[in-house]
């Protein structure tokens, strides 16, 4: 199955500044990806590349297998976005906007009017659609904002902090809403908030100082528990592979691995095999607990000891 979205070797200077340092990674269909990283990471260098509103200094970027550079009008068509700052019209009416951002998106005029309710029907604007937007509450326009970065039914979605102050049942709803889109588009989804990561994502990558420091599964798979595994001494990846009771090893970085467990091994019972092994265990524990824990590590100023 091809990738929605295929990032290899991403580089972007700012003269001596390198914003982007060789970033590469994948979205499938049904994904949710979580887009991670303190400020001046590099995150939203690289979703303004990936949008087509930044050009890389090198690398390549396919969007639903058309690439970015070579084919910039079609690649585009495959792709919705949702700013921090939702380009909303305040002075029009929710109807009125749909149809002003259904046009640009290249949609007929005979065609834009089902697209405008299909979009309605999704994010829940039935009732508010001649209302004017600057009249509606944060929540709402949230929603418009969503729905005018998928209205041309695009197979990629990137939002960035779509959630940024709303009240919690605001959140609750939005989060629901990212879920039900999710299930047939690849959503990337950029967000300072952990728990929404934890909430909604199926899989996360945290960028710091322009590169991709860690990715890690959200979920947990059918068969075998997925884990997450730290060394001081390391052996080869081969040599890890083999270790019985791994089903599934993937590297995060060169002494953290993500593991999936065999069906019917204990926990305890690898640990043992490690430690006996002489490849000094630091951590080993179930994946997608430790978001918060990693992100401060990973990203503090602080060296580790």
């Amino acid at each position: 199955m091809s990738a929605l979205i295929s990032i290899k070797n991403l580089y972007r200077h700012y003269g001596d500044y390198c914003a982007v340092n060789d970033v590469s990674f994948e979205l499938q269909a049904g994904e949710v990806l979580g887009f991670l990283g303190p400020n001046g990471a590099g995150k939203s260098t690289t979703m303004r590349i990936i949008s087509g509103g930044l050009a890389p200094g090198s690398g390549r970027i396919t969007l639903n297998g058309i690439d970015l550079m070579e084919q910039p009008k079609q690649a585009k068509a495959q792709l919705g976005y949702l700013p921090e700052n939702p380009p909303l019209h305040r002075d029009l009416t929710v109807d009125e906007y749909l149809v002003y951002a259904g046009r640009l998106r290249g949609i007929g005029k005979d065609k834009v009017s089902n697209a405008v309710s299909r979009v309605k029907e999704q994010c829940g604007l039935n009732e508010v659609g001649g209302r004017l937007i600057g009249q509606l509450s944060k929540g709402f326009q949230q929603r418009v904002g969503i729905a005018q970065a998928i209205i041309h039914n695009p197979r990629v979605v990137i939002l960035d902090e779509p959630t940024n102050g709303l009240d919690p049942n605001q959140i609750r709803e939005i989060r629901k809403l990212i879920q039900n889109l999710g299930r047939k588009r690849g959503i990337i989804l950029s967000t300072h908030i952990l728990s929404e990561v934890q909430a909604i994502c199926s899989r996360v990558l945290i960028m710091h100082k322009g590169s991709l420091a860690h990715k890690q599964a959200m979920t947990r798979p059918d068969n075998g528990e997925l884990l997450v595994l730290e060394l001081d001494n390391p052996p080869s990846t081969e040599a890890l592979e083999q270790l019985p009771g791994i089903a599934r090893l993937e590297t995060l970085n060169p002494n953290r691995y993500q593991v999936q467990l065999s069906e019917g091994c204990e926990i305890s019972s690898l640990a043992e095999q490690i430690v006996n092994r002489g490849w000094q265990l630091r951590e080993l524990s179930p994946a997608g607990h430790d978001l918060e824990q990693v992100f401060t590590r990973i990203t503090s100023l602080e060296p580790e000891q």
